[in-house]
């Protein structure tokens, strides 16, 4: 083969090479959902533990964690102050080695390649960190550099996490200026700027007004919308309730529940509570209803029913209202409980059943205990 001349072999790997190098780097939509996953190629967990520990001396911060989150699932991780939800998170975040066991993100594992992982995440603390003298613009350009983002797409990405988030109206604020609630969506903002897989938010809603608790709130569910992967700690149990679709209980360092929100509730429901109010005689109402099939306990609390209920006025309510518990197996209908009280004369003010939401799974899950 004469020289200077190209064999079809390499000709065709240069056209290859000359593709792929053809894809400008801002023509990317960094915000578009993912890809449906290839059914001929089986898919890992984004976020997996296996027998998950840390110790710190005697302290067993986690015991034996097993997670598994699929992509794009929104995780919300409950439990009690020190139960280990800020351990988990920075072990994930690469910030924190594991006593022993395996964390895996992407199919890979914390320790060992965690220069790949690392761009693959976006981790957001429960307070934000230093560099509080820029304004906000300089803020996000400084850590797009820490990016390799450069020139023209590092203001596109720029611009585009501060509409997503936003802060536009605040571009040439500085940051120490800005409120709780707003340094926290910048915080989100940063994280956003290298388009990471999977979301780490220990406690992003901590010390914010109800205003800002409802923008992050609704800036969550839009990441939610476009396919991250989100591991949220929160005390917020109604919010996350409505955000996430799995969740996971912990305390004491191990993994007391993990599944779907209705799941978390239908283990919590361990039978029926209803809450029943009558003008008065309500002694004498506890003892008609203890004599009901299926009723497991009573217990009377102070509380305030309804000023009109079904049957008149309230005047003459002793302030009290009746919580009928039944068997989880028991048979018996809760709406014969109006029945039964009526007939025998009373008048009923107020009768509701309880619902079990995330609270109530907390609550009814967990005993208490912290370390």
């Amino acid at each position: 083969m004469r020289r200077g001349t190209s064999s079809p072999s390499r000709l065709r790997r240069r056209n290859r090479r000359l593709e792929f190098l053809s894809i400008e780097k801002n023509e990317i939509d960094l915000f578009s959902p993912p890809r449906a996953a290839d059914p001929e190629y089986p898919t890992v967990p984004m976020i997996e533990t296996i027998n998950l520990t840390k110790r710190y001396g005697d302290l067993v911060a986690l015991d034996s964690l097993n997670l598994s989150i699929e992509q794009g699932d929104c995780f919300g991780f409950i439990g009690p102050n020190g139960a280990g939800k800020t351990t988990t998170i920075k072990i994930l975040a690469t910030l924190l080695k594991p006593s022993s066991g395996q964390a895996m993100i992407d199919g890979l594992t914390v320790g060992y390649q965690n220069r790949q992982i690392r761009p693959l995440i976006g981790y957001v603390p429960d307070f934000m960190g230093a560099y509080e003298d820029m304004v906000v613009t300089e803020y996000l350009e400084f850590f797009s550099a820490c990016y390799n983002i450069h020139g023209q797409q590092r203001k596109k990405v720029v611009a585009d996490v501060l509409d997503l988030t936003d802060l536009n109206y605040k571009a040439t604020a500085e940051v120490n200026s800005l409120s709780r609630g707003m340094q926290q969506r910048l915080s989100i903002a940063r994280v956003l700027l290298h388009d990471p897989k999977v979301l780490l938010m220990d406690e992003p809603a901590s010390g914010l007004d109800p205003r800002a608790r409802i923008e992050i709130r609704e800036l969550l569910k839009e990441l939610k919308r476009m396919g991250k992967t989100i591991i949220i700690s929160s005390h917020i149990l109604p919010e996350l309730g409505e955000l996430c679709n799995v969740v996971g209980i912990i305390e004491r360092g191990q993994l007391l529940f993990s599944g779907s929100v209705q799941q978390a509730m239908q283990r919590a429901r361990v039978g029926n509570v209803v809450h029943v109010a009558v003008a008065d005689r309500t002694a004498a109402a506890v003892k008609v209803l203890q004599a009901m099939p299926g009723v497991a306990k009573i217990s009377v609390v102070e509380g305030q029913p309804t000023p009109k209920g079904l049957n008149g006025s309230a005047a003459h309510w002793d302030g009290r209202i009746i919580h009928v518990h039944f068997d989880a197996g028991a048979k018996a209908d809760v709406t014969d409980v109006p029945n039964l009280l009526i007939n025998q004369g009373f008048r009923i003010l107020q009768f509701t059943e309880e619902a079990v939401n995330l609270e109530t799974a907390f609550m009814r899950l967990t005993k208490g205990v912290v370390q």
